[in-house]
Parts: C-alpha cells; structure tokens; sequence
C-alpha cells in the first residue's frame, strides 16, 4: 500500500512521531512518503491509497500550513482512508475539560478546512525546554504546574506513549 504522511511541527514532536509512524508502515511492506506540510505544494494526494495527516496544537489550533494542505487536498484525502493525529500535551492526562477542549480545535479545524478526517486520534506530545525561548518556558511550566506536573526547564520530558501509538497503527491498517 501506498501511504502519504503529511505534517507540520513546531517544536518537533510531531516530526519525531510521524518518523515512527513511517518506521512501523514501511516495516509492514509499505511505501511512505513522508513530507512537512509546507512542502507538499505539487503534491498529487491521488496516488496514494491512504493518508495521515498530524499537527501540534499551540494556542488552541494547528499549525496554518496543516490547515492549507488540508483544504488544498480535501477532495482528494475524502477518497482515501485517512489518520489524523492530533499532538498534544493535553492528550497526555484524562481532564475531560482538556479532552472536549481538543475536540473543539479538532473541529475548528474541519470547518476551516472543509476536510473530515475519517479517524482522529489524541497523541501526547511532549515539554521542549531544549527548544523554548524564555517567555515560553515561563509559560510551559505555568501550564505545568497548573496540572500538578514537576517539570525541569532545562529538560525535555516526553509523554508520547508509542505502544498506544502502535497499537492505533494496526488497527488503523486493519490487523
């Protein structure tokens, strides 16, 4: 099978995680082709037989061009079987506020798109503090603490559970 994964990332996360994805699809037989959103510009969706599409939520939305790839390619990704992995660190705890939060800029995105993905999928991300610049680390371990989490802010920690990732890959795949 032919599978396209498009995605756009802002502290790489996302890039990380869609690394693995394309790890586990090609280990199972298949051709992936794996691009950052914003290069996907001659891009023919058409030739391939499914797609994942994956983005970090920042300030209550995805990177824009996710949103632009999206709705470039919204007729053709509706003829295919499609994943979308939204990445997170909301998806990381079992707040239902956080959960309906995400689903919310799960669907401010499809109305900005006019894309529907057939299957969403919540991806914890991780705390970047390598990457941050000072007023986000401020703000990082805010949110930290606000959630009860001990954080270094001279450390990564990541919350991505790949096994729960894998798992969504096979089902996804259909075994």
């Amino acid at each position: 099978m032919k599978i396209l994964i498009a995605y756009a990332t802002t502290e790489g996360q996302t890039r990380k995680i869609v690394r693995h994805v394309a790890d586990r699809l090609t280990a199972k037989g298949h051709s992936v082709e794996l691009l950052p959103a914003a290069e996907a510009t001659e891009l023919k969706v058409e030739g391939f037989d499914r797609a994942v599409l994956a983005g970090s939520v920042h300030i209550g939305r995805y990177q824009r061009e996710l949103e632009v790839f999206a709705a470039r390619h919204k007729a053709a990704l509706d003829t295919i079987e499609t994943l979308f992995l939204s990445v997170s660190l909301a998806a990381a705890g079992d707040d239902p506020e956080d959960r309906a939060g995400l689903e919310k800029v799960v669907d401010g995105f499809i109305s900005k798109t006019g894309w529907s993905p057939k299957r969403v999928e919540h991806v914890a991300g991780a705390f970047r503090f390598t990457r941050y610049d000072f007023f986000r680390s401020w703000a990082m371990r805010w949110i930290a603490a606000q959630k009860g989490e001990e954080v270094d802010p001279h450390a990564d920690k990541e919350y991505t559970d790949w096994k729960a990732l894998d798992e969504t890959l096979n089902d996804w795949l259909g075994g």
